[in-house]
């Protein structure tokens, strides 16, 4: 299962629904725009985190509280998620510009405000490292670094770039 669709199912599809209600939409409108944002934030990663950037980036999920951005209804609405979320993009897409950029294609293609996205984006950009920690899940018997340095050679950069690149292709 790709990570578009980790999202889209997490809580039975009420991750989508608590989505839609926060932000006002209709729920095939949410859908459509996790489909414009959940690539781009991968292709940000792809194309921005630096190897040395990417256990901060870990470590902004909260250690093994990372499922709660998916499997919890209320973190979804609280605002320390909306926090979370900025700082994550500050790594994944490293600008303000890029996020509006982000936003404004996004309402482009789906034609939701591109306000409505910018506000969306850090809710989603939670939910995109949420999926990828969920993803990982059976390996994570040996701690969170240990379960992404899938090839063993001590560094996780590759690994993680490696599996934002598998989620890209559907």
């Amino acid at each position: 299962m790709d990570l578009l669709q980790i999202i889209m199912n997490a809580q039975g599809g009420g991750a989508v629904d608590q989505l839609s209600q926060r932000f006002g939409l209709e729920k095939n409108q949410t859908a459509s725009a996790l489909e414009q944002l959940v690539p781009a934030l991968l292709g940000g990663m792809q194309q921005n985190v630096q190897p040395q950037g990417l256990e901060g980036l870990l470590g902004l999920l909260g250690g093994g509280n990372a499922d709660a951005y998916l499997e919890n209804a209320e973190a979804i609405q609280a605002p320390e998620t909306t926090q979370t979320g900025n700082n994550i993009l500050a790594q994944l897409l490293g600008s303000k510009e890029v996020s509006r950029s982000v936003a404004s294609q996004a309402s482009a293609n789906t034609g939701i405000g591109a306000d409505i996205l910018k506000q969306m984006l850090p809710i989603v950009a939670t939910m995109v490292m949420s999926g990828m920690s969920q993803q990982s899940a059976p390996r994570r018997s040996s701690g969170l670094l240990g379960m992404l340095d899938t090839n063993n050679d001590g560094s996780i950069a590759d690994d993680v770039l490696g599996l934002a690149a598998k989620f890209l292709q559907k």
